[in-house]
């Protein structure tokens, strides 16, 4: 009797402890008892008992990534290859409907993806497709997020990693936004030229204002300087038509000592008898201005 005891009490044991199960971190166990659905083991230890629950599946609760490539039209006619990435998860509250409801969740997550990529896309330029990207994969992740909720899946992220057009149309792209980008620099080349031309005018009329300006000191100096002289000679009892002959005169040598001392100078002509040639020629420059003076006063 107590040898049968033993047996029942190990057998018993045994079945105790073969009960006994460990479910991972981020892992859910679905239990069913005589085949239908019991209960919802999470990480931990477990216990079930043998031959009345099973264990109908191990789930893991993890992030999964799900990739979508597909071709589309846009609203301007360019068909484009997508491709998209999805981060989707069982959601913990929701294990056994994940698990009753879809036999093939990435499958049928992949068939909302592109139903609603084929169905944004179209509604974009080309252009508009590449700029909006981010607003569209948010669309595209509410759209087919709250449908997956409804099978116990939680979308955590959707993205658009490519839009990629035929070689013909990336091409054209080129080609357009070369002829863009020579056309700004043209113009910038010109505003650029139009910046100098003005810069040279105002700097040269800048500097013709200072010549003037210059040349009428020097003038003005001159002039000055004649006046000065010609009231010393009339201090001294000179009268005014030798007081004029004398500032012409020595007028006239200055001008014959500039042109000898000019860099550009190769001949200066003097007279001949020196220094009765000078006084011929001083005769001279004073008959031609009495002449002056008495056909002015006619």
């Amino acid at each position: 009797m107590m040898v049968y005891l033993a047996v029942v009490i190990a057998l018993v044991a045994l079945w105790a402890v073969c009960g006994l199960f460990v479910v991972s971190q981020q892992s859910a166990v679905i239990i069913e008892r005589f085949g239908k659905f019991h209960r919802v083991c999470f990480a931990g230890i477990h216990w079930r008992p043998l031959f009345v629950d099973r264990i109908a599946h191990r789930s893991s609760l993890r992030v999964s990534q799900l990739d979508v490539k597909l071709e589309t039209k846009t609203l301007d006619n360019v068909f484009v290859k997508i491709v998209a990435n999805t981060q989707f998860r069982i959601n913990p509250q929701d294990v056994m409907k994940a698990y009753y409801e879809f036999s093939d969740p990435s499958a049928q997550l992949q068939a909302y993806l592109e139903d609603a990529l084929r169905s944004a896309i179209p509604n974009l330029s080309l252009d508009d497709t590449f700029a909006r990207k981010d607003d569209v994969a948010f669309d595209v992740q509410k759209t087919v997020g709250e449908e997956m909720a409804r099978f116990g899946f939680e979308v955590v992220k959707t993205l658009i990693t490519s839009i990629d057009p035929s070689k013909q149309v990336k091409d054209s792209m080129d080609s357009i936004n070369a002829a863009q980008r020579e056309k700004e620099a043209t113009r910038q080349r010109a505003e650029a030229l139009q910046i100098q031309i003005e810069t040279q005018a105002k700097a040269e009329a800048e500097k013709t204002r200072l010549q003037g300006e210059g040349q009428a000191n020097y003038r003005r100096e001159i002039a000055d300087g004649i006046v000065d002289q010609i009231k010393s000679l009339q201090e001294v009892g000179m009268d005014i038509d030798a007081v004029n002959t004398v500032v012409l005169f020595n007028q006239y040598l200055d001008v014959t000592r500039s042109l000898a001392e000019s860099n550009n100078a190769k001949t200066v002509v003097l007279p001949a008898a020196t220094p009765g040639g000078f006084n011929d020629f001083y005769q001279q420059m004073v008959a031609a201005l009495q002449t002056d003076k008495a056909a002015n006063s006619h």
